[in-house]
């Protein structure tokens, strides 16, 4: 029996596989079988032909950052002609005009600014939710310990104050290799591993949900890959508050590392199947149409992915590098139904919604109901909208 029929028989059989296994399977040259395999785990997942997708609008609420971070097309330095600061009433139109279009929630993020402390986080979001109430999907582990250093205050009770005025997930944002080595080149003034990977059990420990993130294809080792999986699924382990993994390929154009060859198509299909089989305690994997086109996208749904990311209003950061990323409902649905699925609409906790956001069925996540003392309960204004809608 060779190497490869060793691990598909482990999957089969629902065996964890090793760091040692998704080594060889990102090294083994039968693509078509991976995506075999990461599809068999998606089926065992997601029994029905649903694949899903959310509305959303990217809002990019300041540029200025402190970070430099070298592959990063998207920061100005403070200063800088070209930085901004985006005024709350031109987020609260932005929020009213994504709602309009069926928008249920807006990925808020910027750069690590000087002057952003836990009290202007706090105004940002009780001003939201006064004025445009959304789900606010918002910051990333490297925002938030950047605010605890202006704001000279711990962790734990940044985010305790950020969810009290109403953050309600943390996107998994600025995760890239979770590999310290590579982090150093890449990203030296940044967060390192486990001041990331620390946020992210803290938010669990407080009750918000978050997603988790990879972008690969630089200056890593395939090694350093799979350490970056690990990591992910032993905080999974532990907390189970992952909502969904998403990986996507690092894009050079305008960025200090413009000249670092990029990776292909199939890496990211090798790549995105691999974390599916490995990663074996997150439920949801999502598509990086982004920076993959719309068409690889919707043949990554043959490679363990059962979700297509977002149809975004805005985008700003991963376009500053030449990246086309903005699609349509009807793209998107109509890759979904090429590959054989059913699109469906959800929301961050991959509840069904109907075309105004309005909920239809309520997502039950059985493992973080077991980890979480309060249950699988949704914000206030979500919950309060399954009680309206009589969804249970």
């Amino acid at each position: 029996m060779n190497r490869f029929t060793d691990i598909a028989d482990k999957v089969a059989d629902g065996t964890r596989l090793s760091s040692d296994d998704a080594l060889f399977l990102l090294q083994y040259p039968d693509l078509p079988a991976i995506g075999r395999l990461a599809d068999s785990v998606r089926q065992r997942w997601h029994a029905g032909n649903e694949v899903t997708y959310i509305v959303d609008r990217n809002i990019n609420y300041t540029n200025v950052c402190v970070t430099l971070c070298k592959f990063c097309a998207f920061y100005r330095r403070p200063g800088h002609e070209e930085g901004y600061d985006l005024p709350l009433a031109t987020i609260y139109d932005k929020i009213r005009e994504t709602k309009e279009l069926g928008g249920v929630q807006i990925l808020l993020q910027g750069g690590h600014h000087p002057d952003y402390d836990v009290e202007r986080y706090e105004q940002l979001f009780q001003g939201i939710k006064a004025n445009a109430p959304i789900h606010i999907h918002g910051l990333s582990p490297s925002e938030i310990l950047h605010c605890c250093k202006v704001s000279k205050l711990p962790l734990s009770e940044v985010l305790k104050r950020m969810r009290a005025a109403g953050l309600d997930s943390i996107p998994g944002g600025g995760g890239e290799i979770l590999v310290d080595r590579v982090r150093k080149a890449i990203s030296p003034l940044k967060t390192m591993s486990d001041e990331w990977l620390g946020v992210m059990e803290e938010a669990h420990k407080q009750g918000l949900r978050t997603t988790a993130t990879m972008m690969f294809g630089h200056v890593e080792t395939l090694e350093e890959r799979v350490e970056h999986m690990r990591r992910v699924r032993e905080v999974q382990d532990r907390t189970a508050g992952f909502t969904a993994f998403i990986s996507w390929t690092f894009q050079a154009p305008h960025t200090e590392m413009e000249t670092t060859p990029m990776v292909g198509g199939f890496d990211y299909l090798r790549t995105a199947a691999v974390s599916r089989l490995f990663i074996d305690n997150i439920e949801n994997f999502q598509a990086s149409f982004v920076t993959q086109g719309i068409d690889l996208a919707g043949l990554s749904l043959r490679y363990g992915m059962n979700d297509l990311g977002s149809v975004m209003i805005e985008e700003n950061v991963v376009s500053a590098a030449n990246c086309e990323c903005l699609a349509q409902i009807s793209e998107l649905e109509k890759q979904i139904r090429a590959a054989g699925f059913t699109p469906a609409r959800r929301n961050m906790f991959y509840d069904r919604v109907d075309e105004t956001g309005a909920p239809l069925r309520r997502h039950h996540d059985l493992a973080w109901s077991q980890k979480h003392g309060a249950g699988d309960v949704r914000p206030p204004e979500l919950e309060a909208a399954f009680a309206g809608a009589g969804v249970g």
